[in-house]
């Protein structure tokens, strides 16, 4: 059996009440009052077969795939006869840029993973690649995405007499695994997939492969590349191109791929489904520079900014983008309508999401320290702000009073998706309806509580027609879009919703 060297577990206490399994800050014991009207970044995962540098460039590609989980940071690698393990509250670069820590991750496999807590509580034990020993051997996991079953699963599985010991969703995938009484490996790992629901792109570890996997409406994005011959998994193709590795293709929804000494193999253990992206992936969670789906993500969310303008433009001097999301959305607007695109607001990039702010009257003047009004552009001119939502609409309200006061003599809003109406159960950290500004009060209703002088949002059928698509087909939608519409793509076996949809048992049958 594998030995495991864990050099940075333990410094985590085990949290009996994890709190809410979704929502704002799921666990967190502290975030900034200002973030809470954003959306939150799901997790990033990484992984290479049969490099010399393998925790180096897990490392890199985490440092690329930051901008999906900026709460902690994990490597495991496995050097031919132990698995080496360092998880790390906080920014990739502030733990694995260090020679000697890369030092303590010895091995030519690694894999590794970046997260934002969508399950659990903001602690060390939480933090991934999780790793257990197990009859086969060692097999660590990084997961990106939400098990939507994952409470009922852990309770079958404590009262079976699992001791856990996260309080992850992503630990029952571990029991799952440990529990499957098939011989061989691959069709344990088969065997945990076909019990779970929701959405995932899995990188997994054992002794002897690397095993990707992704959820059968691959709503969670994974795809592979290659470096000096060796296979890469990673989340987005931007985690590609920082460390020079060749991107291959997409790992299909419900394909697992595993790579070995023998070479690569592919299975398909989920009978054909027509594919359910997360649109949010375009709107907000990539990297521009990504390719997803086959589609730049900049392209996309350029065209949604071109599609705002043609369906609801107004008469502007100037067309400002709210940094950084909301930057190609304005550049497809400006493109599009003809008017001036100019920075009118500028971004402080060094101010941390967890930043202290101890009294009200700091708290109240966040705002400014993220975002500052360049006034020589703004100052007596009608102005459109682009973002690319809008949850709650507090930190839109201050924008627009930033603007005003900076002298923008007209202040309109545009918004580069449709209003989120509804809550997320697949990664996505949003409230609940009574928490979304959408969902609660009328268009002018928002309008008047922002104070802007118009306020518009990108249409359903718009955001389609910006993706390629004729528009939004509600017999066959092509997209996770649930946010925007209530219709979720898999069963919420742990929510209890009235509007649950028909169970989808098929995500559940094994493929003849």
């Amino acid at each position: 059996m594998d030995e495991m060297q864990n050099r940075s577990d333990g410094a985590g206490q085990f949290d009996p009440n994890p709190g809410p399994t979704r929502g704002p800050g799921a666990g967190i014991e502290t975030q900034n009052d200002l973030d809470g009207d954003t959306l939150r970044e799901e997790c990033g995962v990484f992984g290479i077969f049969g490099h010399p540098e393998a925790a180096a460039i897990t490392a890199l590609g985490l440092h690329a795939l930051q901008h999906r989980g900026q709460e902690a940071a994990g490597i495991v690698s496995f050097d031919g006869t132990r698995f080496h393990s360092e998880r790390r509250l906080g920014l990739v670069g502030d733990t694995f840029s260090r020679r000697d820590v890369i030092e303590r991750l010895p091995g030519n496999t690694a894999i590794g993973h970046v997260r934002y807590s969508t399950t659990g509580a903001t602690i060390l034990r939480n933090v991934q690649p999780l790793f257990a020993e197990l009859n086969a051997g060692g097999f660590a996991v990084g997961h990106n995405g939400n098990l939507t079953n994952g409470l009922t699963l852990r309770r079958e599985l404590v009262r079976n007499g699992a001791m856990m010991q996260s309080t992850t969703d992503t630990e029952v995938i571990l029991h799952l695994v440990a529990q499957s009484k098939r011989n061989r490996f691959i069709d344990r790992f088969k065997e945990a997939l076909r019990a779970i629901e929701g959405a995932y792109s899995l990188v997994s570890l054992t002794n002897k492969k690397l095993i990707g996997a992704r959820d059968p409406l691959g709503i969670r994005p994974l795809v592979l590349g290659e470096l000096d011959g060796c296979p890469i998994l990673a989340s987005e193709t931007c985690a590609l191109d920082i460390i020079g590795a060749k991107y291959v293709r997409d790992v299909n929804p419900g394909e697992v791929v595993v790579f070995d000494e023998h070479g690569a193999q592919s299975h398909k253990p989920f009978p054909p489904m027509s594919p359910r992206p997360c649109i949010f992936e375009y709107i907000y969670f990539a990297r521009p520079d990504s390719i997803v789906g086959g589609r730049s993500v900049y392209e996309v969310r350029k065209a949604f900014g071109a599609q705002l303008a043609r369906e609801s433009h107004a008469d502007v001097d100037v067309v400002v983008p709210v940094p950084d999301s909301g930057v190609p959305a304005a550049v497809g607007y400006s493109q599009h309508s003809g008017v001036p695109f100019e920075l009118g607001i500028i971004r402080n990039h060094y101010v941390g999401r967890t930043f202290i702010q101890p009294t009200q009257s700091v708290r109240e003047s966040g705002v400014r320290m993220k975002h500052s009004a360049n006034r020589a552009a703004i100052e007596g001119k009608r102005i459109i702000l682009i973002d690319d939502s809008l949850v709650r609409g507090t930190t839109s309200k201050k924008i627009v009073r930033m603007m005003r006061d900076a002298g923008a003599s007209e202040v309109h809003f545009r918004l580069a998706s449709p209003p989120i109406l509804y809550p997320d159960y697949y990664g996505i950290d949003l409230p609940d309806r009574g928490g979304l500004l959408a969902a609660t009060h009328s268009l002018e209703e928002m309008r008047e509580i922002i104070g802007a002088d118009s306020l518009a949002f990108l249409s359903i059928d718009g955001m389609y027609r910006a993706m390629g698509e004729p528009g939004r087909d509600p017999a066959n939608p092509k997209f996770a879009d649930h946010c925007f519409t209530g219709n979720y793509p898999t069963y919420l076996t742990d929510q209890t919703q009235a509007e649950q949809q028909p169970r989808q048992l098929s995500l559940l049958a094994e493929a003849s």
